[in-house]
């Protein structure tokens, strides 16, 4: 073994500090005792696995089954609400994403814009909400794209590429985590098909065809083991409900959508600024690169579409623009930080881009501490049935706090852990004027009795308590109504809402 020369060593001490700033800045995710934000819906139905429910029929949600999974397979390891085991595998995803836009920015240009990249998304990818540090659906699909692209992007003198089965099954591992990682799979199959591409290959069409060919041959591989699976566990229909056909737009939130791009524009502007200069430089650093180039810049155009998709707009869609904001201005940052070019405006010389760089570490982190740091106690409402109520004993939640199941540590007596499907309850928030209970499941009243009468549920915990201001007050829907004054009284009021006990 040689002996590591200066320049190796600076690489070595560059890659363990991105490394610690990493755990630095997750910190506050990894000493939260709680779930945050998405997590605890996920966290609810994978407890339910783990007692030997199944997803989407004794518990349901819109996402995909690997997520759920994925979130079973840490407590099923960890124990159920180990939330210090969840929010350590989210820092172990997060710096294996990171690996994974090194590994691709390496292979297009040099190892110090592979450790760029990787610092810009380790610093851009919680981008200021806490609600971002959270093992959420975006995140965690960033993780299979980056690897399937990193796996497509490398160069390689084979005809056939039989490694693109293996990115198209992680295309596809993506999409079972998340539904809009399915687009990241375009930009990538075109990019297979450029002229471009072929050129810098020296293949034929039929080749760059059979290339195309063999990674969707491994996503509709991936996905056709996934439907067996379903489908021998009962729930292929309404998994294919719930992740697909229950996805409708009733309403744009513009409002929302203008707010939070603009924010999120303001706050990553470093990457935006990095990612046009050096699209605009394009003959310079992206000499001999123009398929890699173009199929970036697809990446993000589809990447802003799969975030716009929902039209409700939350800060955390926008994570999927994350990693290729990075693998566009990394290369830019690495020529200005090497002094091989001269800034073209004061703002981006070295020493103010590297204060820049400092002072959004620390107002994310600020924000970060200060969003979590009024949510560490469990709820009032979970307290109480955690205190007064058996292990055995089911609980339903009329509202849409999930986590209230968690700080009990009492299972759902009803498949609808948030009662979205019986009062039409559109995500994004109330719309003026518009009444919900049309959107009502067709059935879903039916079902809520039939769950209720396999395990009735010891406690009802009413979150909206206050007809007045209440969106969804109980009165306004007689099946629930009746129960309640027939067969429960009320026993606490808490912060959350009105806990009933049956009689």
């Amino acid at each position: 073994m040689g002996v590591p020369t200066h320049r190796s060593r600076q690489f070595r001490f560059a890659a363990l500090g991105i490394i610690l700033l990493t755990v630095a800045i997750r910190l506050p995710c990894l000493l939260h005792p709680q779930p945050i934000d998405d997590e605890a819906g996920y966290s609810v139905i994978a407890n339910e696995i783990i007692d030997g429910g199944r997803p989407y029929i004794d518990a349901v949600d819109r996402k995909p089954p690997l997520l759920f999974w994925t979130y079973a397979a840490v407590f099923k390891v960890a124990g159920e609400y180990n939330w210090l085991a969840l929010h350590m595998l989210s820092l172990i995803w997060t710096l294996a994403t990171m690996a994974g836009l090194y590994v691709i920015a390496k292979q297009l240009f040099d190892r110090e814009t592979g450790l760029i990249a990787a610092l810009f998304y380790s610093v851009f990818q919680p981008w200021v909400s806490f609600k971002n540090l959270a093992f959420n659906g975006e995140m965690v699909m960033n993780l299979a794209i980056v690897w399937a692209w990193a796996i497509a992007l490398r160069h390689s003198s084979s005809r056939l590429r039989p490694e693109l089965f293996l990115a198209g099954l992680l295309l596809c591992a993506g999409f079972l985590l998340k539904q809009p990682a399915a687009i990241a799979a375009v930009p990538l199959g075109i990019y297979l098909l450029l002229p471009s591409y072929r050129a810098s290959s020296s293949l034929t069409r039929t080749n760059s065809i059979i290339q195309a060919a063999m990674l969707t041959a491994g996503f509709f591989a991936a996905l056709g083991l996934v439907t067996i699976v379903l489908w021998r566990q009962g729930i292929l229909h309404e998994a294919f409900y719930w992740t697909i056909a229950d996805h409708d737009v009733p309403h744009v939130f513009w409002g929302r959508g203008i707010a939070n791009t603009r924010t999120f524009l303001g706050v990553c502007l470093p990457l935006v600024i990095g990612a046009i200069l050096a699209c605009r430089d394009k003959g310079e650093i992206w000499a001999g690169k123009t398929a890699e180039r173009t199929a970036l810049l697809g990446l993000l155009a589809a990447s802003a579409i799969g975030a716009a998709a929902g039209a409700r707009f939350y800060p955390h869609y926008y994570v999927q623009l994350i990693p290729p904001l990075t693998l566009l201005a990394a290369p830019y940052y690495a020529r200005l930080w090497s002094r091989r070019m001269q800034p073209p405006k004061w703002f981006l010389r070295p020493g103010v881009t590297y204060a820049w760089l400092a002072l959004t570490i620390i107002v994310f982190s600020i924000k970060h501490w200060t969003g979590l740091a009024s949510r560490r106690a469990p709820s009032q409402a979970g307290r109480y049935l955690f205190a007064h109520s058996d292990p055995a004993d089911r609980i339903f939640v009329w509202g849409q706090s999930p986590d209230i199941y968690l700080d009990a540590h009492r299972r759902p007596a009803c498949r609808y852990i948030t009662t979205f499907p019986l009062t039409g309850y559109v995500f994004g928030g109330p719309i003026p004027g518009f009444d919900t209970r049309s959107r009502i499941l067709p059935g879903a009243w039916t079902i809520l009795e039939q769950d209720f009468a396999r395990h009735p549920p010891t406690y009802i915990v009413d979150v909206q308590p206050d007809p007045k201001s209440a969106h969804y007050p109980v009165k306004n829907f007689p099946i629930l109504a009746k129960l309640l004054a027939e067969r429960y009284e009320p026993v606490a009021h808490t912060a959350e809402g009105v806990i009933y006990r049956m009689r």
